[in-house]
């Protein structure tokens, strides 16, 4: 009898971890940090999984850069490079006709500017990433670090891939843009849209600013994710196959379809369930189970 317990229970240990592994993996990156404390710390007090690109220049850089470290999320470089359109530029955008020394120096300063980043991310940047010799000079700089590069994807003809083969460098790609438009409703549908993205191929990274209405639809619609879907990191989606980025416009080009188990092996409500309860609602459609019940009869 107390072997049947055991296994029974190793049973049920066994069906909650594979319904865990089978959750969509969604990650959030705020770019823009360091020039709007004020609604930064907001999303500092959201959950750590969140994490924050920082603008090397920017005034308030290294300070919020430590208080996001301290708070737990993850931290990037949101390092400037130069845009197809004409704009103001940040101090050090990268440009491809800038030398290998030059990126180098500007990589450097930008490491010092930003404590605690483990990754980086492009800032603009259409010109600078559509150029392979550009952007191979920028990935052996950065094969200096033990960064990943997240590519914003402000082009759909990046060569941060190809430019970074022969360095360690791993490369992101973002999925989806929530706030290209500042209309909360539009920044509601790309938070719906990244969470679908997720739920249909296994991941997504979705990319917002500090802008008030990101913020206000972060802290209203992070705490009804859906049970089937976990908030990560970055850096804890190196080893998930790499999928192209997409325009923020583009629907996606297939149904929406969550990856489950079999039925009855493991079922959510199809009410949103706040993440934190995964395990929770996960528990409460096992407990309807063949072995669920037969495991409280042993006891």
């Amino acid at each position: 009898m107390f072997f049947q317990r055991r296994h029974l229970a190793a049973a049920i240990g066994g069906l909650l971890l594979s319904c865990a592994a089978h959750a969509g993996k969604l990650a959030i990156v705020i770019d823009d940090f360091g020039y709007r404390p004020s609604e930064e710390n907001k999303v500092l007090q959201m959950p750590a999984a969140i994490s924050v690109a920082v603008l090397p220049n920017a005034p308030a850089a290294r300070q919020m850069a430590i208080k996001a470290h301290q708070g737990g999320h993850e931290v990037l470089i949101h390092l400037p490079m130069a845009p197809l359109s004409k704009q103001p530029l940040e101090k050090d955008t990268l440009t491809p006709e800038m030398s290998s020394e030059e990126i180098a120096r500007i990589l450097r300063s930008a490491v010092n500017s930003v404590p605690y980043a483990v990754g980086l991310n492009n800032h603009m940047g259409s010109k600078m990433t559509s150029s392979l010799p550009g952007m191979v000079k920028v990935m052996q700089a950065l094969n200096q670090y033990n960064f990943y590069f997240l590519d914003s994807m402000t082009i759909s003809n990046s060569q941060s891939i190809p430019a970074a083969q022969g360095t360690h460098v791993k490369v992101l790609k973002r999925r989806v843009f929530l706030d290209d438009s500042q209309d909360i409703n539009a920044i509601r549908q790309q938070f719906t849209r990244a969470v679908k993205l997720a739920q249909r191929d296994g991941y997504a990274i979705a990319i917002g600013h500090p802008h008030p209405n990101t913020v206000r639809v972060l802290q209203q619609m992070l705490p009804t994710l859906p049970a089937d879907i976990t908030l990560v990191r970055p850096s804890q989606l190196l080893n998930e196959p790499l999928r192209s980025g997409t325009s923020p416009a583009k629907p996606p080009s297939r149904p929406s379809k969550p990856t489950f188990q079999p039925p009855g092996v493991c079922k959510v409500q199809p009410q949103p369930v706040p993440a934190t309860k995964v395990f929770e609602a996960v528990w409460e459609s096992a407990s309807q189970s063949v072995v669920v019940r037969e495991l409280k009869q042993l006891f």
